[in-house]
């Protein structure tokens, strides 16, 4: 018997069938170990020496791991073919060795790129053991992350109250998109025109040609930069004559593009089919751990973490045996292409992502796939299968016009392309059912009429179009990952984390597919540009990104560069802890002057206090994050939030009350006011006043007097519910819209329900609440998924309350992420989460209470009494520190 230890249950399940009764397949859940949350997982000042813990559920499957072995020959580790699997590998046989599980019996390593029966039994005929330098480099990036975590984020949280963490990797990928936040910001648009010809030939065929000279001199996009200057030419052209000049027609060839890497897969799913980076990784596992096919799981693509971009031999091959048959041979080039990276520090050692068998071409699939795994497949096999198709031949005109009149001149152009071969181009274009363009690798310039050398051409119209400067647009995830790429920040495994976490810390949204900063996000990186520099520099990151993967090539060890980093960084830690807090706002007062001061319309000067007129306005820190405020305070008690739109500046920097009216059932005025915590309605005036803040969502500029009056009478009774007879009530809480029926509550989709919701809905709603059975108040939800054990011990749990999913621990408990489902939720990231509701809270991060004799608990709180508080404070900050480093 032989144990074979891979990372999911659904590889297990596949891999079983193609090994037969002489293996058992036992699976790991990922990662079985991990560096605790607490302070002493790495110490530098021991040569880096490094504390693991593994939690409940991974010692369940170590257990079992162990139990299946004493009747067994031999271990094969199967984990997945990256670092990251190779580290899994070694974590598990590490804690085998330590139970001494293994005594007398052979343990190999195998890897397999693919899901397939001939891929895994290939792999096990060809064993090799741990390699070594590369569980050296996940070792180096490990204590890396957690070092600066674990040191950066109390620095951060106690000059930036509200500021979550910093994290290594993370932190730069944010400085990107808040950089080109500040370019949009400083952009200053130009005008210019655009002018061009509509003309005919003599056979009457219509085509464009735009003005590229005039008067001997070039014009260029820039060149026309007023409505007058563009109104002469447009009046010499009315009345020109128009001659073709020269006309070239030159054959191009384009080539296709290199199958997908992790990186192009999530850009292109992002352009191609709305896919967010974490979205193209799920189903991409799904698509490589297997596909239940007329009775047999397959996994259908190769592995999907890789920055390689070239196919195996065999795999080349099969590409060109099926483009011959799907196509015919014109389509199979004399010889295959070869591809090699232009990506930064890519590494080549695995395969592009690529499908399993080209003879499983996506109309076959159809049936067995759901609407994402087809599209994702149908965009890889397409993009694997036209890399090794013969190049698109295509055929570019130009055609060079002279225009005159009265002694001036002016040269337009008009250019097209006809595709004389469409190549590869076929691959995109094959069968489509639904007018679909091709995905980019086409050509789209228009296709020009037969136009002769020296013939007349007539005019039709003359345009001229005024157009101004576009700032550069915001990020979207596939730019961010390309652009990460580019520099050779990060890895191709932890692009979809690391914006995940952005996303999740609050730091950026994503609105319209684009990325675009929090001010809390802005404060951070600004922050970190001007108290550590150095590692948010993007040469800086991407040469540790190097010397990590000269770990894993045996080329430098990787304790080595731990010491050269960790020498320079403890050092500037050390020294940024005296900083005065006063010394962090002035900076983040400059470097943040657009945000923190937008410009004003009537031109005053944005940095006075708008109500006293005397003050100036500053940064401000309080418990909830930073906002604006007056120097006068106490006397001035001014309060802005801070905006990541300055267009409303002066709607929100002014603290005078906007009156929207009186309510005619109290006679009271109501009014649109900004608080520290954004603006509110409220009616009448004093302690007494009704207040009611703006639902998420809700923008100033669309606040009138009818909508603040539905604000501030919710709750809204909706009826008496027919059961009951009890009343059913709408509102707004602190988790979003909700009716309420005999403490019962149950969330609606969105805020406009509240107003609108009618009886019969609301009775539904609460049923199917009522259905899922009891929420908080009314018993302890249960647990949809245990995570193992707290650290600090007890159970850390993911359930499903009135609110939503969240994770327990003892008495805390920590909202998911709305994007984030239960089911996938890891220990690390609900440590993470854990931690930072804690701190948010002030909660202290103890185990929940165990049954003790009256004497123990006597001994324990003498114990807590002699421990200084700030030593409190300061164990719960690195423990949550440490969680944090975990997410980089």
């Amino acid at each position: 018997m032989n144990v074979v230890v891979v990372e999911s249950p659904a590889k297990a399940k596949t891999i079983n069938k193609y090994l037969g009764n002489g293996y058992k397949v036992l699976a790991s859940f990922g990662h079985v170990r991990d560096l605790p949350a607490k302070d002493g997982s790495v110490l530098p000042d021991e040569d880096f020496a490094m504390s693991w813990e593994v939690d409940t559920a991974s010692n369940k499957r170590l257990k079992d791991i162990t139990e299946a072995l004493k009747g067994a020959d031999s271990l094969i580790l199967a984990t997945d073919p990256d670092r990251e699997g190779e580290a899994i590998s070694w974590h598990v046989l590490e804690v085998l060795n330590k139970k001494k599980a293994l005594k007398d019996k052979t343990v190999s390593r195998v890897v397999f790129n693919a899901i397939t029966k001939k891929s895994v039994l290939d792999a096990m005929a060809n064993p090799r053991e741990i390699d070594t330098p590369l569980v050296d480099a996940y070792l180096a990036r490990r204590a890396l992350d957690y070092l600066v975590g674990f040191n950066l984020s109390p620095v951060l949280w106690r000059k930036l109250p509200g500021a979550r963490s910093a994290g290594r990797v993370q932190s730069v990928a944010l400085r990107l998109v808040c950089d080109r936040e500040s370019e949009i910001e400083r952009f200053v648009s130009e005008e210019y025109w655009q002018i061009a010809a509509e003309l005919k030939t003599p056979r009457g065929d219509g085509f464009t040609a735009r003005l590229t000279s005039h008067d001997g001199e070039k014009i260029t996009k820039m060149s026309i930069t007023n409505g007058d200057l563009a109104g002469q030419i447009k009046d010499m052209l009315e009345g020109a004559s128009f001659v073709a000049d020269s006309i070239e027609a030159k054959p191009t060839r384009r080539n296709p593009s290199p199958p997908f890497t992790t990186s192009t897969l999530q850009q292109a799913a992002s352009s191609k089919l709305g896919f967010n980076a974490s979205r193209t990784m799920q189903v991409a596992q799904k698509l490589y751990e297997g596909i239940d096919i007329g009775g047999e799981t397959v996994g259908l693509i190769t592995y999907m973490r890789t920055d390689g971009v070239q196919m195996a031999p065999e795999a080349i091959d099969e590409a060109r045996a099926a483009i011959g048959a799907r196509f015919g041979d014109r389509y199979v080039p004399e010889r295959a292409r070869l591809y090699s990276s232009k990506a930064k520090n890519a590494q080549e050692a695995h395969e592009a992502v690529r499908p399993t068998g080209f003879e499983r071409a996506p109309d076959e699939l159809k049936k067995y796939l759901d609407s994402d795994q087809l599209k994702l497949y149908d965009l890889i096999w397409k993009r694997a299968i036209a890399s090794q198709m013969a190049s698109a031949e295509i055929e570019r005109t130009t055609v060079d016009i002279t225009a005159s009149k009265g002694g001036k001149t002016a040269g337009l152009r008009a250019t097209g392309s006809v595709i004389r071969f469409d190549g590869f181009i076929a691959a995109y274009t094959e069968a489509r059912e639904d007018g679909e363009q091709s995905d980019g690798d086409g050509d789209d310039d228009a296709r020009l009429p037969e136009i002769k050398a020296k013939e007349a051409l007539a005019k039709d119209k003359i345009n001229a179009s005024q157009h101004f400067t576009e700032p550069p647009p915001r990020f979207s995830e596939a730019s961010l990952i390309k652009k990460m790429e580019e520099l050779g920040i990060g890895r191709p495994s932890t692009y979809a984390s690391t914006l995940a976490t952005l996303r999740d810390r609050d730091y950026v949204t994503i609105e319209n597919r684009r990325l675009t900063p929090e001010p809390k996000g802005r404060l951070v990186i600004s922050f970190l540009e001007n108290f550590f520099n150095r590692y948010v520099e993007f040469g800086f990151t991407a040469d540790l990104e190097e010397k990590l993967d000269r770990i894993s090539a045996g080329e430098l060890a990787w304790k080595d560069v731990l010491r050269e980093f960790w020498t320079e960084f403890h050092a500037h830690i050390d020294e940024t802890k005296e900083l005065r807090v006063t010394q962090v706002l002035d900076a983040l007062n400059e470097a943040l002057s657009p945000l923190v001061f937008p410009d004003r319309d009537d031109g005053s000067n944005p940095r006075i206090c708008p109500t006293c007129g005397t003050g100036n306005l500053s940064l401000k820190l309080g418990k909830y994050g930073a906002f604006v405020g007056c120097s006068n305070y106490p006397d001035c008690n001014f309060t802005r939030q801070l905006s990541s739109n300055g267009s409303d500046a002066d709607a929100a920097l002014s603290n005078e009350p906007q009156e929207l009216g009186t309510d005619p059932a109290t006679g009271e005025q109501v009014t649109l006011r900004t608080g520290r915590f954004g603006p509110y309605v409220q009616r009448g005036e004093g302690k007494e006043a009704k207040r009611s803040s703006l639902p998420k969502g809700w923008e100033v500029a669309s606040i009138d007097f009818e909508r603040a009056l539905s604000l501030l009478a919710l709750p809204r009774e909706v009826g008496e519910h027919p059961e009951t007879g009890k009343m059913i009530s709408a509102g707004i809480g602190r988790y979003g819209p909700f009716v309420l029926h005999d403490g019962t509550y149950a969330n609606l989709e969105s805020v406009e329900d509240v107003f609108t919701i009618g009886l019969n809905h609301a009775v539904t709603v609460i049923a199917e609440k009522q259905a899922k059975g009891p929420g908080r108040g009314r018993g302890t939800p249960t647990a949809l998924k245990a995570l193992g054990d707290h650290p600090d011990g007890g159970p850390i749990t993911v359930r499903d309350g009135r609110y939503g999913p969240y994770v327990n621990w003892g008495k805390i408990n920590a909202t998911l992420p709305k994007d984030k489902v239960p089911a996938e939720v890891t220990v690390e990231e609900a440590l993470e989460m854990i931690a930072a509701k804690a701190a948010a809270s002030g909660k202290k991060t103890k185990a929940p209470a165990k049954k003790a004799t009256k004497a123990k608990t006597a001994a324990k709180k003498t114990a807590a009494a002699k421990k200084p508080a700030a030593a409190k404070k300061a164990g719960a900050a690195k423990k949550t520190a440490a969680a944090t480093a975990k997410k980089d």
